[in-house]
């Protein structure tokens, strides 16, 4: 998001950099225009797709990119089940655009906001045993590398190149093209449940196993949490705009958005807000197709941190988080979002060799979220915690080579597309451990 000011900040706008140039291309021979431009003056540029990455991924204060001209399909193949899209293309656009062609993603994340580049490049993901990141679902990059060079690549004509850019933190290069392997429109029946934790603790195997979708949020200090299920049904669409709106818009934002804000004025109500909004937890069913169920309007701002665990570590870190939280009385009122994923082969991929569960922690924006965040962080690295690349971590490069096998092939791809690091940015050195 760009100020009048020239200012851009990411979405909760604790992200801030003053870019000096802004540039917006069109084609993809624009885009290695402006790399080989930055090349030649000794510049560097980020490229930003909506800023929903709460660490400093797309911050530049030199040239910044954005892709917002650069979006919709390109190619669609009916028989084979795939599409070409530009990266720019956000996501809530592209379920669209897919769907008048008869044909939807497999799995998606709770926000379709961000670009589809920028949603791959992070390693976000949605819910699911049987499903991995949203990049599992790629079979085709078209990048703009470092050097101004156009690669297109696949897992079949460039295999380590193809699992490098899979989830690369626009540290390779600019990618310009996505081709998606797809299923057949569907729809979904999604419900939301209530339950005591400890139930859901006890019987997380079978309730995680037995759904397509399965995802539940559990409040600090209190003991319901919300159950989230969706299954494919062949049940008729159900128009239900009024109700979505009461409980969406004005429950789920506007009601806790001013719960929130008086939690920020007076940060001790915040654990009686949390048992509160844990009380009312939405409960009914709705029936759409897929992309229009997956993602959840979020109104209300805050600051985000989320660890991929090991599928089975759930039920611990969730006990020793509730102890924690006992003993030093945080104040926070945003409930938990926890989540599952299927292990893959991608290099950067936080669920890399392993099925996986998420555990996501959110604060209020402008309270105070560093002693909370650093209590919680402690739990996730010593369960094997590794971060999800667009959500707050404090690791640096040591730490994450001893987390991710394929660190060090990454980083000798990343010095052969990126020669000069010009793709690169304070927070990228640090990640990356770059020198001088």
């Amino acid at each position: 998001m760009m100020s009048k000011s020239g200012i851009w900040t990411n979405w909760s706008g604790i992200v801030q950099a003053t870019p000096q140039s802004v540039l917006y291309p069109d084609s993809i021979e624009a885009v290695v225009d402006a790399v080989m431009l930055c090349r030649r003056q000794g510049r560097r540029l980020r490229v930003v797709g909506t800023g929903h990455s709460f660490t400093p991924l797309a911050a530049s204060d030199d040239v910044l990119i954005t892709l917002d001209r650069m979006q919709g399909l390109i190619e669609v193949d009916a028989e084979e089940r795939t599409a070409t899209v530009w990266a720019g293309t956000k996501l809530k656009l592209l379920g669209e655009l897919l769907y008048a062609q008869g044909l939807a993603q497999e799995n998606l994340g709770d926000i379709d906001v961000q670009s589809i580049a920028g949603a791959i490049s992070t390693g976000t993901h949605g819910t699911g045993q049987q499903f991995g990141n949203i990049a599992t679902q790629v079979v085709g990059l078209t990048m703009v590398t470092g050097a101004g060079e156009v690669i297109t690549c696949t897992a079949v004509t460039h295999p380590d190149l193809f699992k490098a850019m899979q989830v690369s933190l626009g540290a390779l290069g600019i990618i310009v093209q996505v081709k998606l392997r797809l299923q057949p429109t569907y729809k979904m029946m999604y419900e939301s449940k209530r339950m005591p934790l400890k139930q859901c603790l006890q019987e997380l195997p079978d309730i995680a196993s037995g759904h397509r979708h399965f995802e539940f949020y559990w409040f600090p200090y209190a003991e319901p949490c919300q159950m989230k299920f969706m299954n494919p049904t062949d049940h008729a669409v159900t128009s239900r705009k009024v109700r979505d709106y009461i409980g969406d818009v004005l429950l789920e934002n506007t009601v806790f958005g001013m719960l929130s804000e008086l939690c920020r004025k007076v940060p001790k109500l915040s654990r009686m807000v949390s048992r509160i909004s844990a009380s009312q937890v939405p409960v009914g069913s709705k029936v759409d197709y897929s992309h229009r169920l997956f993602a959840t309007q979020r109104l209300v701002r805050f600051n985000e941190m989320e660890y991929n665990l090991p599928a089975e570590a759930m039920p611990t870190v969730i006990e020793e988080m509730r102890e924690k939280m006992t003993k030093h009385k945080y104040n926070v009122h945003f409930p938990i979002e926890c989540r599952f994923a299927k292990g893959d082969d991608i290099w950067l991929s936080p669920a890399f060799g392993r099925d996986s569960s998420y555990i996501a922690i959110h604060m209020y924006k402008g309270m105070p979220h560093e002693d909370y965040f650093a209590g919680m962080e402690d739990i996730f690295l010593q369960n094997g915690g590794r971060p999800h690349w667009g959500k707050m971590h404090s690791l640096n490069a040591d730490k994450l080579n001893d987390r991710y096998p394929m660190w060090q092939p990454f980083c000798h791809i990343r010095e052969v597309l990126d020669p000069d690091g010009i793709m690169l940015n304070g927070y990228l050195e640090k990640i990356f451990g770059v020198t001088g």
